[in-house]
């Protein structure tokens, strides 16, 4: 697949500036990096973004992470590996990234869960975290950014 341009967000380095600058806001408030960068690889996932799950994949197996939770993200329901609170945070991120899928967004069974683990700060940063993996999800799928390629 070749892009049809540059990632959006280069084109207007104004634009990657903020986005980086909200990404380093949420750091350190009551989330591990490894959270976030598990529920980054499955919301990465489900919306293709091949780009963002090559990424995704990479930093974890870079930070030490075990290749069967890597690789059971996809179906973490169905797995043993992840802890409950790393549940709470998958069930959210997919919510949150599949908000069409069902009339109650995100549901009180799932906002409950994720309450159960994270205080306001840590959901807030949790809740963002989300929301700026979909927006460049979705910048790099509409222009077809490929796996491995520079963003120039």
């Amino acid at each position: 697949m070749q892009a049809r341009m540059k990632n959006p967000a280069v084109i207007l380095p104004e634009t990657l500036q903020a986005l980086l600058a909200v990404s380093a806001s949420i750091r350190d408030r009551g989330v591990s990096e490894n959270t976030m960068d598990l529920a980054h690889l499955r919301v990465s996932q489900i919306n293709g973004c091949s780009v963002c799950t090559d990424m995704g994949f990479r930093k974890l197996q870079k930070e030490g992470e075990k290749i069967e939770r890597i690789v059971g993200v996809s179906a973490w329901r169905e797995m043993p590996y992840f802890t409950d609170a790393e549940r709470a945070a998958l069930a959210l991120g997919e919510a949150m990234t599949r908000l069409a899928d069902r009339p109650d967004a995100v549901s009180d069974e799932i906002w409950n869960e994720a309450v159960k683990y994270y205080d306001e700060k840590a959901l807030s940063a949790l809740i963002i975290s989300v929301a700026v993996d979909n927006v460049w999800n979705r910048l790099n799928a509409t222009v077809r950014h490929p796996a491995g390629a520079s963003w120039s």
